[in-house]
């Protein structure tokens, strides 16, 4: 029996001298931009020299992913006065001068609908990696995309960086939902296209995973155990990616992967139904991010569906953005705070480069650093929230 795998692959074999400092800079550049990306079928005799080749870096069966699906989606009717989304003022982007210009964001989602006005002017750069074609039938990428750069919209501003002008749109969930092979690819492609900031608002889907081992004949005690290994894989998978992009840094762009923690607890119902952060947002290399909601008087606490152990937190909760198809619309989840980090992050990248200290150590410092626990409701669990509410750098309008 043969099961799908994704392979990240050097075009030549790694070497001791990579290792042990006797490459040049020159063939390190070369060794790091020739990884690759393979989706093959492979049956379990194969694996042991898979494994043992000194070209592949990492390999993982190809598990479904799925949306971190949204809470409370409803339509918002425009109002005739100026307004100020409340996601842009906790994270204080309207009390700064750097607007993300200059810097390159990547919304890995379900495609973008580049007619809507929010992305008036920003150069939108699409690939489709799930067979459907660009575009976004579901709503939840171009809602994302506007919370990260969107234009201001019925007299509200959505957007956290809205001087970015270049956005390379990976469409990683269809109807049919995405792949873990996907989602590779798509990092891939976003890093080797200058990303200096890459968004993922989705994870993996386990129980999906399982149930479609069970359908296919497999024992559930053995479909649950050849899922975990898998999960295990795929998490080891998205490390190495990780490890890749941030080797590159010094030759390409930084670039920092930002990915949502999750939707799956259940605070609301029972106060300990709390879930870990899921993958790819576990993975070492990622920053990770909780969702938050504004109270009556203008604290903030964790939002009941977050899943914990996040890096850092943000607004998550009634977020208003961009709708397909025109117009605006509210969603929560940790979907919704994780652009919120992303925007938030392409504007420490923007004051970071212009003070000459940008790299993927920094970006991800300061970002983490900026996290604010000063407005949280009193009695809050640090692992739930992280460093706390993500702030942007203090450059006075």
């Amino acid at each position: 029996m043969k099961d799908e795998h994704v392979i990240l692959r050097l075009k030549r074999p790694i070497t001791r001298d990579i290792f042990l400092g006797g490459a040049t800079v020159k063939n390190l550049e070369s060794f790091i931009s020739e990884l690759t990306v393979e989706i093959d079928n492979l049956d379990r005799r194969s694996i042991p020299s898979i494994a043992r080749s000194n070209d592949v870096v990492a390999f993982a069966p190809v598990m479904p992913m799925k949306l971190v699906s949204p809470f409370n989606v409803h339509d918002v009717v425009a109002t005739a006065s100026p307004k100020v989304a409340w996601g842009i003022k906790a994270v204080g982007a309207d009390q700064t001068s750097l607007t993300g210009n200059g810097v390159v964001v990547a919304v890995l989602d379900t495609g973008i609908d580049r007619t809507h006005p929010a992305f008036a002017g920003v150069q939108l750069i699409e690939k489709d990696f799930t067979g459907e074609g660009n575009g976004d039938k579901n709503g939840h990428g171009s809602h994302c995309a506007g919370t990260i750069f969107g234009r201001d919209v019925d007299n509200m501003r959505i957007g956290v960086a809205r001087g970015v002008t270049r956005a390379l749109i990976g469409k990683v969930i269809g109807e049919d939902s995405g792949s873990s092979a996907g989602i590779v690819e798509a990092i891939h492609w976003a890093s080797q296209n200058g990303a200096n900031v890459i968004s993922m608002s989705l994870g993996i889907d386990f129980p999906g995973f399982v149930e479609r081992l069970v359908n296919g004949g497999m024992l559930p005690a053995l479909a649950t155990a050849k899922a975990l290994e898998a999960y295990r894989a795929n998490v080891q998978l998205f490390e190495k990616m990780a490890q890749f992009i941030k080797a590159g840094s010094p030759f390409f762009q930084t670039t920092l992967l930002v990915a949502a923690a999750g939707n799956e607890s259940r605070r609301d119902e029972n106060a300990d139904f709390e879930i870990g952060v899921s993958p790819p947002a576990v993975s070492d290399g990622f920053v990770s991010v909780a969702a938050l909601s504004e109270g009556p008087t203008g604290l903030f606490k964790v939002a009941p569906f977050s899943n914990t152990g996040a890096m850092v937190s943000a607004p998550g909760v009634n977020v208003i953005s961009a709708k397909s198809g025109g117009g605006l619309a509210s969603m929560s989840g940790t979907s919704m705070a994780t652009p919120h980090a992303a925007g938030v992050a392409a504007l420490w990248a923007e004051k970071l480069r212009n003070s000459g200290s940008l790299n993927p150590a920094s970006l991800a410092a300061q970002l983490i650093a900026s996290g604010d626990t000063a407005r949280m409701v009193k009695g809050f669990d640090p692992f739930d929230v992280g460093t706390g509410m993500i702030q942007v750098p203090t450059e006075v309008v």
